[in-house]
């Protein structure tokens, strides 16, 4: 059995953009996991963790590992406290995006039930990212009506 410490600083990727400053650990990686998907994510004060978003194929959980994030919502923001679970849905009704509106680093665990292939909706620029089977994309565009679905077949 492998071992991941969730208060070390053992960091897979680092991300240095404006507002979106963070470390993450592929946690689930890290122990040999297949099934459960697991990223521990410390991020910056004034940084958001990823946009606004809901999976269409995943369930999720954030445990709040230090700090105090805020979490977004369909029904608004409110304020987290280390050792509080939170599960959003597969759906709309688990749109869901982690803020640090602090002075100091949070750091949370992201769990993931990695079923894929899996489809992402960004809730404020109206996009989705489509993986395949893997986790790669697929696509990644703007919201549009349809096509017909016969257009161009022969």
């Amino acid at each position: 059995m492998k071992t991941f410490n969730l208060l070390g600083d053992e960091w897979d990727e680092s991300r240095d953009r404006d507002g979106w400053r963070m470390h993450e650990a592929f946690v689930g990686e890290h122990i040999g996991s297949e099934l459960l998907g697991a990223c521990l994510c410390e991020v910056e004060p004034g940084s958001k963790l990823w946009p606004f978003h809901m999976h269409h194929g995943n369930e999720e959980w954030v445990i709040v590992v230090r700090g105090a994030p805020t979490l977004r919502t369909l029904e608004g923001e409110r304020a987290l406290s280390e050792g509080d679970v939170v599960c959003f849905p597969r759906g709309k009704a688990g749109a869901h995006q982690i803020i640090n509106r602090t002075e100091a680093p949070i750091r949370v665990l992201m769990l993931s039930s990695a079923i894929q292939p899996d489809v992402i909706e960004y809730l404020d620029t109206n996009r989705v990212l489509a993986n395949d089977g893997t986790g790669r994309p697929l696509i990644f565009t703007r919201l549009a009506p349809p096509p017909d679905y016969w257009e161009g077949e022969g």
